[in-house]
Parts: C-alpha cells; structure tokens; sequence
C-alpha cells in the first residue's frame, strides 16, 4: 500500500506543478504581441497539458482510487476523504477548462485579459491548501 500511496503523490505532485504554470504561461500568453512568441505558448501550453499535465491527472486518479479501494472499510464512512474527492474531481472540472483555454489560445480566440489568467491561477493553490489539510490533519 506504500508503494501505491507514493505512486499516488508523485503524480499528484506533477499535476499541480502543471496546473500551477499552466496558467502563469496563459498570463504570458495574453501579454504577448509578437507572433513568434504567440507561437512559442500555443507549443508550450499544448506539450505541458497533453504530455504531462493529463496523464499525471489521470495516474494520480487511478493511484488514489486504489488507495481507497484497499482501505475501504477504514475509508467508507471517513467524512473528510468525501470532502477531498469532491475537491479532486472541482480540480479536475479546472483541468477541463484549461485545456479549453489551450484550445482557444491555439485557435486564438483569447478574449481574457493577463489579471483574469492571475487570478485563474490561485485557484488550485486553494484547493491544494484544502486537500492537504484534509488528507493530512483529517478534521472530522
């Protein structure tokens, strides 16, 4: 179980640090004038969501999964791991929507100014705040 448990964080580690620069380069991204450097995002934003943002989100899926699926009997009723999953799966409705807006960046179709991606980009810190508190302190 610790060896699926590591698995688990590793990729759970990876997504975030793809979540995290996913949208700081959509803040570059909308500032940028110049079609080399527009062309340089489009290739940045599509090898980070598809190489290694969404396969990691789905490991981090299937590790944590199988952790609840071990452990079932001493997960089953624990309140704060319901909250958590509910959590994960507002994290990956997020996903979803940035890999809409690489879409719309490729396309360009952009139509959001640089402050909305900064503020885009707190919202997993948010959740990751939440979650580990959850995972960790297991309040209730």
């Amino acid at each position: 179980m610790l060896w699926i448990k590591a698995f688990h964080i590793i990729f759970v580690v990876t997504w975030f640090a793809g979540l995290f620069y996913l949208p700081r380069l959509f803040v570059y991204h909308a500032m940028t004038e110049d079609q080399a450097g527009i062309d340089r995002f489009k290739v940045m934003e599509r090898k980070l969501y598809r190489s290694i943002m969404t396969p990691s989100a789905a490991l981090a899926a299937v590790f944590g999964v199988w952790l609840v699926a071990l452990a079932w009997d001493a997960y089953a009723n624990a309140a704060w791991l319901w909250v958590k999953v509910v959590l994960a799966l507002a994290l990956y409705g997020y996903h979803g929507y940035c890999g809409r807006l690489v879409r719309l960046f490729a396309d360009d179709e952009n139509a959001r100014s640089h402050r909305f991606y900064r503020w885009l980009n707190e919202a997993p810190a948010v959740l990751l705040v939440a979650m580990a508190i959850l995972a960790v302190v297991k309040p209730f």
